[in-house]
């Protein structure tokens, strides 16, 4: 993909507005083309899977949440990089285990934004 400085695109899903903004402009001021979404149904409808270089969900979304939009995904684009995020640290364990055959990164709320841009970067360079 050939948009922003860094030529990648990244897809935010999330339904809390101050983490949408938050996001963009993270992953902006790093150069990335952001585009926002606040469910992953409009993430879908959006057509935009095929062109993204990243997926990054919240998982506490309403209707779909984002293990369940991970999985559509998956189906796909397989080497997507994807990365969740929660607030919610007592599903980590059952997580990692009931969706071990889809790779993902996972982030609890609040994070270290440098660990994030570092997650992304390593996982783009593959």
């Amino acid at each position: 993909m050939t948009n922003g400085r860094t030529g990648f695109l990244i897809a935010v899903v999330d339904d809390d507005q101050r983490v949408l903004e938050s996001l963009e402009s993270l992953l902006e001021s790093e150069g990335y083309s952001v585009r926002l979404f606040t469910s992953a149904a409009t993430f879908l409808s959006s057509g935009i899977l095929e062109q993204i270089d990243c997926l990054i969900s919240d998982i506490d979304l309403p209707a779909m949440n984002g293990f369940q939009l991970s999985q559509t995904v998956t189906h796909t684009r397989p080497s997507l990089l994807i990365i969740l995020m929660t607030g919610h640290p007592e599903i980590l364990s059952e997580l990692q285990s009931s969706h071990a055959r889809i790779e993902f990164r996972l982030f609890r709320k609040p994070f270290d934004s440098q660990d994030l841009i570092a997650a992304i970067r390593q996982g783009l360079q593959r």
